[in-house]
């Protein structure tokens, strides 16, 4: 077992005031009309970023081993078929005529 690298306190402050930005900028995008589903697609990016952030820090992956890395990269590719097969869904509601709209 390899020893893990001794990680600053500046850089957790630098990660944490990302992260602070992010919910920002999230709040801000949520209060601005983009159009369509814009709206959701920002927010789920942000939200993406900002996991990754608590993931790869905070979680200690990014000076973690490679299976390590393995697994993580396998849930967070689970997550992203999740989110794909659940905005394919909300983005396509309105496609299909309902009865008596003719």
């Amino acid at each position: 077992m390899k020893a893990e690298p001794h990680i600053s306190i500046r850089v957790y402050a630098v990660v944490f005031s990302v992260l602070i930005a992010f919910t920002l900028l999230t709040t801000g995008v949520a209060f601005i009309d983009l159009g369509g589903d814009l709206n959701t697609i920002a927010a789920i990016t942000i939200a993406v970023c900002k996991a990754l952030l608590v993931i790869l820090y905070f979680m200690h992956v990014r000076y973690s081993d490679r299976l390590t890395w393995v697994f993580v990269g396998a849930g967070f590719f689970w997550l992203m078929i999740l989110f794909t097969l659940t905005m394919s869904d909300a983005l396509t509601r309105n496609w299909l005529v309902g009865p008596g709209s003719q």
